[in-house]
């Protein structure tokens, strides 16, 4: 695509309201070109179109028209949880027209440097305790992204000086054309949202478009240890700087000596090494400000991208010490009685909630399910045998995630019957299903391992009404 400026008096189809929605159309419609949105959300589902139709965009929801894509259209511009299997897009693919979403737009207008970081997990983390570096360095970081803020919105305000900080999806990345961050980051890559890419390969591909067109100029980071990253490095033409926590590194950042090495005692050190081979020891890993090995991870990753951004290593790691965690990746609720609550919604996939299992040593009682994507969940088998003793599960998968507990001759197990409840109420009563099941020094987690849409809107509204039954117990 080109600038939006050069859509004047052309016809733009923007598929999908929501947040991204609204600004893409409303940029358009600035500059001069004729705006027509469409949702498939019946019109009461659709508190935005008031507000564009008050400017003169066209709005048309509840179905997708007939002719709604012709040969007039030059850009579809479309929300990236549609999937390109509709009918529009499949028109516009026809017709030859381009087919982008939000990020593309977001980058034709965007003055500052993109420093962009994707991956199956640790997304929302990695971005937070990124800008919160880059912003304790002095280079005026604007967070935003698939992370609070539509990215569009957010790059019409920034600046030549300011630092663009965007969590990225793969449905993001598969309608990108010429985007090109100064700085990417791809955090690690595992099977998921195949209901949508329909192949792992289309996964992939969409998840290093993050990379197409960096050039030597530029920096990739990547985990070293995750196999898909690694071989991505043979395809990139930007400069690489990896991170570990499993092996020691000619260059990059990484875990000295690895975290799979040593006993109780020993102190595993953040280090990171120049292309001449002169060492920084940054900040020994107890010290990290949020627990567990995955965040290891997120904290190299956000390491990375701040080293690659001038970040001096001093401010790097006083980052790193005085950062909490993000709302609903690993957070603590309440203590009731002996037992605790962690918050942990947004592990929307196994290998989120494995990871997160994982960061406790203390026996669990996991509260889990939600959208069923074709998953056996079979991948949770070891963790339910070495450290969760008890599951209450809902949703469309409950079933399946039941059928692995007891595989692993857990005896503790609930079920709610999600049918015959609202989405509160089956949170409700998970919270309580878990209390009785809990045993003193246990902890509750609700940890889904699987997206919220078939109950929820979002797993953010999953885990505010999981922390506010915690909190009414």
């Amino acid at each position: 695509m080109e600038h939006p400026a050069q859509y004047r008096g052309r016809q733009v189809v923007i598929l999908g309201l929501a947040r991204s929605g609204v600004a893409v159309a409303k940029l358009f419609h600035e500059n001069g070109a004729v705006v027509a949105v469409n949702d498939k959300k019946e019109r009461h589902l659709c508190p935005e179109a008031d507000e564009l139709e008050a400017l003169g965009i066209s709005v048309v929801c509840g179905s997708h028209p007939e002719g709604l894509i012709h040969e007039g259209v030059a850009l579809v511009v479309k929300n990236p949880g549609i999937p390109y299997t509709i009918e529009p897009v499949k028109r516009a693919v026809e017709l030859g027209i381009e087919v982008v979403t939000e990020v593309e737009v977001a980058y034709h207008i965007c003055k500052a440097p993109m420093i962009a970081i994707t991956g199956s997990n640790g997304k929302t983390t990695t971005t937070t305790w990124t800008g919160l570096m880059l912003e304790a360095g002095g280079l005026k970081p604007i967070v935003a992204g698939n992370i609070g803020r539509a990215l569009t919105e957010a790059a019409l305000e920034a600046e030549a000086d300011n630092r663009m900080v965007v969590e990225l999806s793969s449905f993001q990345l598969k309608g990108t054309r010429a985007f090109r961050p100064a700085v990417g980051a791809l955090l690690n890559v595992y099977e998921t949202h195949l209901d949508y890419h329909g192949t792992m390969d289309d996964y992939v591909v969409s998840k290093t478009k993050l990379f197409a067109n960096q050039t030597e100029a530029d920096t990739a980071v990547l985990n070293w240890d995750n196999p898909v990253c690694r071989r991505t490095a043979d395809a990139i033409r930007s400069s690489v700087l990896p991170f570990s926590v499993r092996e020691e590194l000619s260059y990059g950042l990484f875990v000295q000596p690895p975290l799979a090495g040593g006993d109780e005692h020993t102190v595993h050190t953040i280090v990171y090494r120049e292309k001449d081979g002169q060492a920084h020891r940054i900040l020994p890993v107890r010290e990290i400000g949020i627990p567990g090995s995955h965040n290891v991870e997120n904290a190299l990753a956000a390491s990375a991208m701040a080293v690659a951004s001038g970040v001096k290593l001093e401010t790097i790691a006083r980052v790193l010490k005085e950062f909490r965690g993000v709302e609903h990746r690993l957070e603590y609720v309440a203590q009731k009685g002996d037992v605790l609550f962690y918050n942990d919604s947004k592990a929307t996939n196994p290998t989120a909630t494995i990871k997160t299992i994982e960061s406790f040593k203390q026996d669990i009682v996991l509260i889990a399910g939600g959208l069923d994507r074709g998953s056996d969940y079979m991948e949770l088998l070891p963790a339910f045998q070495s450290r969760v003793k008890g599951l209450v599960a809902f949703g469309e998968t409950k079933e399946k995630i039941v059928r692995v507990a007891r595989l692993a001759g857990m005896s503790r197990i609930q079920t709610v019957d999600t049918a015959a409840k609202g989405a509160r109420e089956t949170v409700e009563e998970a919270v309580r299903q878990a209390q009785m099941l809990a045993k003193p020094g246990d902890v509750v987690l609700l940890s889904p391992a699987c997206a919220s849409w078939d109950m929820f809107s979002s797993y953010e509204e999953r885990g505010s009404m999981f922390k506010e039954s915690v909190h009414n117990l």
